[in-house]
């Protein structure tokens, strides 16, 4: 009995043995959560996506199906991103989204809904992607007047134009690039109502797919303009760039891209 408790390692110590398995142990269990850290990850994506459609079924079912619908997994997927994975944020955000899409008749907006507004040369979409492949959408806000259409058919005009960027992006990328051409522009083409309505539809409507905004060459008298509604761009703010039509020419378009007048 004296010599098995001799053999016995003093309190406090622990034998190496033990000390090596517990190590092993460790460095095995971290091992595990490294490997298989992507797969449920996934799997919890895909079981989000589920209960926001069943969410989405249960409480707005007078919504529609299909694309862009309640039960478009890819435009889910799209919000539950915007609302970091939130189910309750995606779902109201969602509901609203699909609900204003319905309301406002978007899916049946065409050339022809929008040919007065397009006539007047304010906004339209470029043919070709910037150097980042984005598609680009561009305003010249000197060519709009408050008024001169109905403000209907102006927001018809935003909303066909921002889905036709939208239409155009390749394969792997989400955002697009907004160029507000502020050459020319005098207080009277000012229209902060129709302004509001174009980053509401951003911020609501198309999470996460203003890549940036350029104002390009904004003259003086345009300071308190920007000082009303820099507040309404809230978290797109930060994507606002003030900057020159020779930037605009040489940092984002090559000679074969640069949009006509740039």
């Amino acid at each position: 009995m004296a010599q098995c408790l001799g053999r016995l390692p003093a309190m406090g110590h622990r034998p190496k043995e033990i000390s090596v398995l517990s190590e092993k142990r460790t460095r095995s269990l971290k091992l595990g959560i490294r490997s298989c850290h992507v797969q449920p990850e996934n799997a919890q994506k895909v079981l989000l996506v589920a209960e926001v459609k069943k969410r989405l079924d249960k409480e707005h079912s007078s919504l529609p199906l299909g694309k862009h619908g309640r039960d478009d997994e890819e435009m889910i997927f799209w919000f539950l991103k915007d609302r970091r994975f939130s189910v309750e944020e995606a779902v109201f955000k969602l509901s609203k989204a699909i609900a204003w899409r319905q309301e406002f008749g978007v899916s049946s907006l065409s050339a022809e809904n929008i040919k007065r507004a397009a006539e007047t040369g304010k906004a339209y979409v470029h043919e070709q992607l910037d150097i980042h492949d984005r598609p680009v959408l561009i305003v010249t806000v000197a060519k709009h007047f408050p008024g001169e259409v109905e403000v209907r058919e102006d927001e018809e005009l935003c909303t066909f134009l921002i889905e036709k960027a939208l239409s155009k992006l390749p394969s792997g990328k989400d955002e697009i690039l907004v160029l507000i051409d502020l050459r020319g522009f005098k207080l009277e083409n000012a229209d902060i109502k129709f302004t509001s309505f174009v980053f509401d539809a951003f911020h609501y409507y198309y999470p996460r797919r203003l890549g940036e905004v350029l104002f390009v060459d904004a003259p003086f008298i345009f300071k308190p303009v920007w000082q009303l509604i820099k507040p309404l761009l809230r978290s797109y703010a930060s994507l606002a760039k003030f900057c020159t039509a020779t930037d605009v020419k040489e940092k984002y378009f090559t000679t074969q891209t640069t949009p006509p007048g740039f």
